[in-house]
């Protein structure tokens, strides 16, 4: 059973109750990673990591056998360039010790899962600690399966397991929650420039109206 309600404002997501998980987005799994535009992926999970940095939401950091299938994608990496990602052998990520450690050591029960392929390395341990008493969130647009149908039957199991799908935008926006909140929204908003696609190009057009001067000299 989840541990909070599934609506309301208890519902919605806060920077200080998340902590993020993110796993294999490495070349081997690229390669055969058929749902999505790869280069999508890649934009919404370097993102996804900006905004968790932003928010100083605990960010842990997964790969599968990297010896073989490769290092972490190099623009995730410099995300967090000083952290070294837990490289395992299970397919399963919630049943390698360390990395529940690590999100059990936060505190935290809201736990937030992207990765690659979402009918395996994102459902198994999606599911497995959803059942351990935590809300699992699935940011379905920063994980990618082998074909459209998988990534498609991957999200609609864990739905029916009580998993709740996501998009990286939509996280970003239930941590800001307040433009008025001037600290996390200055530098929310150079991420969403340079990865909200047509939102962040509106977004700094918005900036561009708000600083130029009217007739009389006085901004907008």
């Amino acid at each position: 059973m989840t541990r909070t309600a599934k609506t309301g404002l208890e519902a919605l997501l806060t920077p200080e109750e998340s902590v993020l998980v993110l796993i294999d987005h490495q070349p081997y799994q690229f390669t055969n990673l058929n749902s999505h535009e790869p280069t999508m992926i890649v934009n919404n999970v370097v993102g996804l990591a900006k905004v968790a940095k932003v928010f100083d939401v605990p960010t842990v950091l997964t790969t599968v056998i990297e010896e073989r299938g490769g290092y972490l994608i190099k623009a995730l990496q410099d995300v967090f360039p000083d952290q070294k990602p837990i490289n395992r052998t299970y397919i399963n990520t919630w049943e390698d010790r360390r990395v529940v450690d690590v999100v059990e050591k936060t505190g935290r029960k809201k736990l937030i899962i992207a990765g690659l392929w979402t009918e395996i390395c994102v459902a198994m341990p999606a599911i497995q600690a959803l059942g351990e008493g935590y809300d699992v969130f699935v940011v379905t647009d920063a994980c990618g399966g082998v074909s459209a149908e998988a990534h498609d039957m991957a999200v609609r199991r864990m739905e029916q397991a009580g998993v709740v799908p996501i998009t990286w935008m939509a996280v970003s926006g239930e941590w800001q929650r307040d433009w008025a909140r001037e600290s996390t929204a200055n530098a929310l908003g150079p991420v969403l420039q340079e990865h909200g696609g047509a939102s962040g190009i509106a977004f700094a057009w918005e900036l561009q109206l708000l600083a130029t001067p009217t007739t009389d000299g006085a901004g907008v």
